[in-house]
């Protein structure tokens, strides 16, 4: 263990769970369902989608940029919740960035899709109002500028980029940032992602491509909390969410001298390519990626004591994550938890999130369960969906596999 190892001093999420850490945390572990009616925009009778998992308003909070002037201009709500976190797990971790230090602290926070919400709206301006775009759409539309906003806000002056990585754009963050802290270039590193993709054609796109939840004919009324089913038997496909959620790492040597308190590590890290196809997994790869991560944190398989799944609930990418998990682990699979069970799919911020709730769960000695599960023949995992349970971890694998064959997993580590 190195002094320039990344540790976890602080970090928040906004799920479908709700606003604040701890009450989404208490409701994952208690098994509830953040999914329900799509109501982010008009739906037409004949429009394909109707669930989703949205998060909750924040205009009541007391932060400048929530302020309605910031939001007149900033009108995609990746800016208002990416800052949110960023704030929040700052004030979390008790780290003030002052000028004597804002040179070495880097920002890697990202997101999947950014605000093209805004760009939507400004084309539907000219095409309804023969109006020219507002003076914010472009800025709005621009993925790293959720980046430099955050830059701005923490004045953060040290290296910044955009990780994006499809569905693996949160956890991406967090190696980036360990890499930045390995090499040197930082102390500190906002990592994170958010995304709103509750947008009309993204929505519909993402049905056309068969990767939605489609409950099939005859089955149109059933209940939207039960719909997300990884490693399912009868899973039908992801629920679209949104979400967002920050990590703040430093390097070890940094939290010492400043005296900053941390529990978990970022231990180990693998990223992959599948180099196959646009939206299948590959057997190989994936499974690289796992043995890297492993391999990287110095530890045996046998040493993981929960496997935090990628688990979107499709049919093909839950069976290939679960092959691959047979191989990396043929002695003893871990048991198995899958978040996306109760906060549906939030694109890049999913793995962030998700390494939130693993990391809740190592501090807590606590795994929640993966709800709406019906056994598999071809998946046998222990996956506990009786309920939470109790058990200690110092070691687990979080796994994040995005679109376009982007595959990255890491482990983390509890410390004393």
């Amino acid at each position: 263990m190195g002094l320039k190892d990344a540790v976890i001093v602080g970090y928040d999420a906004i799920s479908p769970l709700g606003k604040d850490l701890a009450s989404q945390w208490q409701q994952a572990l208690a098994g509830q369902s953040g999914i329900g009616p799509l109501t982010r925009f008009p739906l037409s009778d004949d429009f394909p989608v109707r669930i989703a998992g949205q998060v909750p308003d924040i205009d009541d909070l007391d932060y400048p940029f929530l302020a309605p002037r910031q939001q007149a201009a900033w009108t995609s709500p990746v800016f208002k919740y990416s800052m949110l976190t960023v704030a929040r797990a700052l004030e979390r971790s008790q780290l003030t960035i002052t000028p004597d230090i804002a040179s070495r602290v880097a920002v890697t926070y990202s997101s999947a899709i950014g605000g093209l919400d805004a760009i939507l709206e400004a084309d539907r301006r000219l095409q309804r109002d023969h109006k020219l775009p507002l003076p914010y759409a472009n800025p709005n539309s621009c993925i790293n500028m959720i980046g430099g906003k955050i830059a701005i806000q923490t004045g953060a002056r040290g290296p910044i980029t955009s990780t994006i990585s499809a569905c693996a754009t949160g956890l991406t963050s967090m190696i980036i940032g360990a890499m930045f802290l390995a090499q040197d270039r930082a102390d500190v590193v906002i990592c994170g992602a958010v995304d709103f993709a509750l947008v009309a054609p993204i929505v519909a796109g993402f049905y056309t491509m068969n990767g939605l939840y489609n409950p099939g004919e005859g089955r149109e009324n059933e209940t939207p909390a039960t719909a997300s089913r990884p490693f399912s038997m009868n899973r039908r496909g992801f629920v679209l969410s949104e979400g967002a959620g920050a990590v703040i790492l430093t390097s070890r040597e940094f939290a010492k001298t400043h005296g900053l308190r941390h529990s978990i590590e970022l231990a180990g890290w693998g990223m992959t390519s599948d180099a196959h196809h646009i939206v299948a997994p590959y057997l190989p790869t994936v499974r690289q990626c796992m043995l890297d991560a492993i391999r990287d944190a110095a530890i045996a398989p046998q040493d993981v004591a929960v496997v935090n799944a990628h688990a979107a609930s499709t049919r093909v990418g839950d069976q290939v994550e679960y092959e691959a998990l047979r191989a990396v682990f043929p002695d003893r699979l871990p048991p198995i938890c899958a978040n996306k069970s109760l906060i549906g799919h939030a694109m890049g911020a999913s793995s962030v999130i998700e390494s939130i709730f693993a990391m809740q769960g190592m501090q807590d000695g606590m795994v929640p369960p993966t709800i709406n599960y019906t056994p598999d023949p071809d998946i046998e995992i222990d996956c506990m969906p009786e309920g939470k349970r109790p058990l200690r971890q110092e070691f687990v694998l979080k796994n994040a596999f995005g679109f376009g064959g982007c595959n990255s997993c890491a482990v983390f580590r509890r410390v004393a």
